[in-house]
């Protein structure tokens, strides 16, 4: 079996960013394009490189906590303590099975704190001020995203530099390309307004369909800066591997969506620590807009 990763096309040297900040929203408002399962296994890769890591579950449904072999019924606090009720960061932050990766897991809490965050006072910046003494010791933090633009992703937004942004690779990522510059555009005006896309990872990618390959070509023609070259391929090890609450690389290393989660967090931390190299693409340009 060959288990080198499957790559798109190189980008020029000179259409390469990097990215200037290390908080990352792991965003798109479609489910099931792989935000948890990227969020998962590009942090259990990147700390095997020896990155310091934090992965913050904003997803009520838990996926990226129970993804990492940690049972929400024994969790004694959670994103929803942090957020809503405002307990410190530090206070919620749990090992998991990987080293230099850590978690500030999700429970059921989470599921009525889009209605209790309406009425607290900056219900916008709660995130946001609860990870601003929580840095000094990581190199990563990725934000788990539910699949929607309610409080908890508003939160994730604001508290983010960049937005990680996995497309799947089918005909309706196409479709919501024009949506994901609109609601970029619209989190800058109204919240976050240094906010960029720090990366786009095209998720589920099957090299026997002509369709994948026009998809990527697209989000390329789209996004020319910041589409990451490792493609996620589908592989039946990745959809298995959260069922035994292990990331991939842990679960089976020799499979493909190891090798390519592997592959992805080399690229993703060489493009960030770049030197010298061009500054994110605002990316409005590129999409059709103008930046603003």
């Amino acid at each position: 079996m060959d288990n080198s990763p499957i790559r798109s096309a190189p980008v020029a040297a000179h259409n390469r960013g990097s990215v200037p900040a290390h908080i990352f929203a792991v965003a798109n408002q479609k489910g099931g394009v792989g935000k948890t399962t990227t969020t998962i296994n590009l942090g259990a890769a990147l700390a095997q490189m020896g990155r310091r890591v934090l992965i913050v579950d904003c997803d009520p449904q838990a996926n990226a906590t129970s993804g990492l072999g940690i049972d929400r019924a024994t969790v004694d606090a959670s994103t929803y303590d942090v957020v809503v009720l405002g307990q410190p960061l530090a206070r919620a932050r749990i090992a998991t099975g990987v080293a230099n990766l850590e978690l500030v897991p999700s429970d059921m809490s989470l599921a009525g704190s889009e209605i209790e965050l309406v009425s607290l006072p900056r219900r916008e910046q709660r995130l946001r001020y609860a990870l601003e003494d929580q840095l000094d010791d990581l190199d990563y933090v990725f934000l788990d995203c539910p699949p929607s633009l309610g409080l908890l992703t508003v939160n994730a937004v604001v508290a983010a530099k960049a937005l990680l942004v996995p497309i799947q690779c089918e005909f309706y990522a196409l479709e919501g390309l024009g949506l994901l510059a609109h609601t970029l555009e619209l989190l800058r005006s109204d919240l976050n307004p240094a906010l960029n896309i720090g990366g786009i990872v095209m998720t589920l990618f099957d090299t026997r369909l002509a369709l994948a390959w026009q998809v990527v070509a697209e989000v390329r023609r789209r996004f020319p800066d910041v589409l990451l070259d490792t493609l996620i391929p589908r592989n039946v090890r990745l959809s298995e591997a959260p069922s035994h609450g292990l990331p991939i690389t842990l679960y089976d290393p020799a499979c493909k969506g190891a090798t390519a989660y592997r592959e992805l967090a080399e690229e993703f931390d060489t493009r960030l620590h770049a030197v010298g190299g061009p500054a994110t693409e605002r990316n409005a340009a590129s999409a059709g807009g103008s930046p603003r």
